[in-house]
């Protein structure tokens, strides 16, 4: 009965009858209800399994998220991956139905390689699909996890100004609807044409220079009280309110007093209101523009670091698209790392912008976890002979000798279950020897990684 079973596993269709007897003996029946846990992403491997019967099935851990790897049933089997690399699990499994599984220990498992030496081959061949499905399932969610990050860190950076050009809209909406008030009332005040002008050269005299030089806060303060004091004194209401716009427009308790020797008694309030106004709204439209401009500039850097509307191959300046990913990735940067740029001259090369930008991505991201969001990272660039070289170097902790070796890797990652998929480095590898024909190298110690990318200047022409 045994061996009639065995026989319908593919894996042994073809082995005799006292091969399957061998096989047989070095196996444990061993059966599972539904919902078992089979196994953990990172555990140890602990044997061989044959399903003779039922389903299974297996998911990756990538960032926190469980992905579909594969669904095993009858006639499949598992473990034979970990073995034959000696590495832990690379999915979780758990039984969708109840099991009947064979289970052969390691040392089993290589007397039965050496047994049936023609199971090797198959044993192989199921290995390597194995592999390649692990690999495009991870690349899948890292790909979407980058464009998850590059997306939130894109709407991050929007946010901001795009909450200013609201807010200031909303601001000079209710300043539009005071001006023709105030205009009405200057209007109607006794002051002459003569007064007028004075007025009108004063306003754009200080819209020219709504620039002014940025006080200390102890200074800023100072400056405020001393307007408002004069405000009071002129009998100005609400002179708290005006005081910092008159501060932030470099209008001194001296200009003050000079508009106060053109302007009668009776204007005087009158004329500042309408001044206080006409300098905010100036003020909210410059924010509005330098807003719309910093929306402008996130959409062109995007665009650059995709590559929109462009060939994949194409000529391009590094330096534009190293600086189109620190945009990007800003959000990570600005709450402890401080950026320090060696640029030096480079030509420009023909190269796949896009996936080298996806590079820089893979080595800055890195080397900000590395420092755990604080420290000094510097890009430093250089021509050496026919060679560009990119140096990104960062302050962390360093890579342990232990693991120097492999991190190149496939799926190795020093952080924790589910923390990284493993295949950042494996692709800028990949993106920089095979697609650029360049190079990859890193020195490290605590406190000072280098990874340095070189590519060469001709390849492309």
């Amino acid at each position: 009965m045994e061996i009639e079973r065995l026989r319908q596993v593919p894996l042994f269709a073809n082995l005799s009858e006292s091969q399957l007897q061998c096989v047989a003996k070095l196996a444990t029946e061993v059966k599972l209800p539904a919902g078992t846990q089979l196994a953990h992403q990172g555990d140890s491997p602990d044997g061989f399994y044959i399903i003779l019967e039922g389903q299974t099935e297996w998911t990756r851990n990538v960032s926190g998220e469980d992905v579909p790897a594969v669904i095993l049933g009858t006639g499949d089997v598992f473990g034979e991956l970990i073995l034959l690399l000696d590495e832990p699990y690379p999915t979780s499994g758990r039984a969708l139905t109840a099991l009947d599984l064979y289970k052969l220990a390691p040392d089993n498992f290589w007397k039965m390689l050496e047994v049936c030496p023609t199971i090797m081959r198959n044993v192989l061949k199921i290995a390597t699909q194995r592999s390649q499905i692990h690999e495009t399932v991870t690349q899948q969610q890292a790909k979407l996890m980058s464009l998850g990050t590059l997306s939130a860190g894109l709407a991050h950076e929007l946010n901001n100004p795009a909450s200013a050009v609201q807010r200031n809209v909303q601001c000079l909406e209710t300043i539009l609807q005071k001006l023709p008030i105030l205009a009405l009332k200057l209007h109607t005040s006794e002051i002459t044409s003569e007064q007028l002008t004075f007025l009108t050269e004063l306003y754009q005299k200080l819209a020219s220079t709504q620039t002014a030089a940025i006080l200390d806060p102890l200074a800023q303060s100072e400056a405020e009280d001393a307007v408002s004091d004069w405000l009071e004194a002129n009998d100005i209401e609400n002179s708290w309110k005006l005081a910092p716009t008159f501060v932030a427009a470099g209008l001194t308790v001296d200009c003050l007093t000079e508009i106060a020797s053109h302007i009668e008694p009776t204007c005087l309030s009158h004329t500042v209101m309408w001044l206080e106004a006409t300098l905010t709204g100036t003020k909210l439209l410059q924010e509005i523009s330098l807003s719309s401009v910093r929306i402008s500039d996130l959409i062109k850097s995007m665009k650059d670091y995709s590559q929109m509307d462009q060939a994949p191959l194409q000529e391009i300046d590094i330096h534009e698209g190293i600086e189109s990913t620190l945009t990007i990735l800003k959000h990570k940067l600005k709450y402890g790392v401080t950026i320090k740029r060696e640029y030096g001259e480079l030509p420009k090369i023909y190269a796949y912008g896009r996936e080298l930008n996806q590079v820089w991505t893979n080595l800055i991201d890195n080397a900000v976890d590395a420092m755990n969001g604080r420290g000094d990272l510097t890009i430093r660039t250089f021509r050496e002979q026919n060679n560009i070289v990119v140096e990104i170097q960062d302050t962390g902790s360093g890579i342990p000798p232990k693991v120097r070796s492999r991190i190149f890797e496939p799926f190795f990652t020093t952080k924790g279950v589910g923390a990284g998929t493993g295949l950042g480095l494996d692709i800028t590898r990949r993106i920089v020897v095979q697609r650029h024909h360049g190079d990859i190298s890193f020195d490290s110690k605590p406190g000072d990684t280098r990874f340095r990318i070189r590519l060469p200047i001709q390849q492309f022409r």
